[in-house]
């Protein structure tokens, strides 16, 4: 379906490969889901610049650090961003499934598909394209990350897969954005405050992402369909 704009606009990065998606290709069908992590300050920053009042979705899981709750009204207060969608898991379902808040301590896949894939999924519906901030140095998973490739009908959307560490912190200083707190503390990567440990490398920061598991991903950079699927299987 999004062969012809893949083909078109593949070889961009950054801002001009996220300015033309924004501002034409995908005017209004286009949203930014970002974690308000270590590094978000600068594909929000990227996103501000081109269109203040593009669909920022933010996941709170109800598990958060209180720091990403300021940093996050931080940033878009800085930025001036005037469409966040801060997205919660279902009452319902937490009641269902995880009425102790203690789901992921024994099942840590199922607590994200509950309080991440399933929320964002519901809330993407209606978009045809949506922007993340993966990159390929990040290891693991993501080392081979594309900068556009459909899944489940939309385009997504990675301008800085290519970025590398450098560029990143380039950026950051370059502009004077705010780190997030809790970095000189030594998270590197930062998730939900359960799951996350202060560690990591240049080589792997996302090393403190579920410390000791061999879960590398919260799922909602998989298919949406699939996981919902597996998500209504486990329950």
């Amino acid at each position: 379906m999004y062969e012809a704009v893949i083909a078109e606009l593949n070889h961009l990065d950054g801002p001009d490969l996220l300015a033309p998606l924004v501002s034409d290709v995908f005017c209004g069908n286009i949203a930014l889901v970002s974690s308000f992590g270590a590094e978000s300050a600068v594909l929000l920053h990227i996103a501000a610049s081109i269109d203040r009042s593009l669909p920022v979705i933010t996941l709170d899981t109800g598990k958060l650090f209180s720091e990403t709750i300021a940093y996050r009204a931080q940033l878009t207060a800085l930025l001036g961003l005037t469409d966040l969608r801060v997205v919660r898991p279902q009452t319902d379902v937490l009641r269902a499934l995880d009425v102790a808040g203690s789901l992921h301590r024994r099942d840590p896949d199922r607590c994200c598909q509950i309080r991440k894939v399933l929320p964002l999924e519901n809330t993407l519906t209606g978009f045809k394209a949506w922007i993340s901030g993966r990159k390929r140095y990040h290891g693991g998973l993501r080392a081979d990350v594309p900068t556009l490739e459909e899944t489940d009908g939309r385009l997504k959307v990675d301008p800085l897969a290519r970025f590398t560490r450098q560029q990143i912190e380039a950026y950051l200083d370059r502009y004077n954005l705010p780190r997030h707190p809790l970095l000189e503390k030594g998270y590197l990567s930062i998730g939900c405050a359960p799951c996350t440990v202060a560690c990591g490398s240049a080589d792997n920061p996302r090393a403190g992402r579920w410390s000791g598991l061999s879960k590398m991903e919260c799922g909602i950079h998989r298919s949406p369909i699939a996981a919902r699927n597996s998500a209504a299987s486990a329950a």
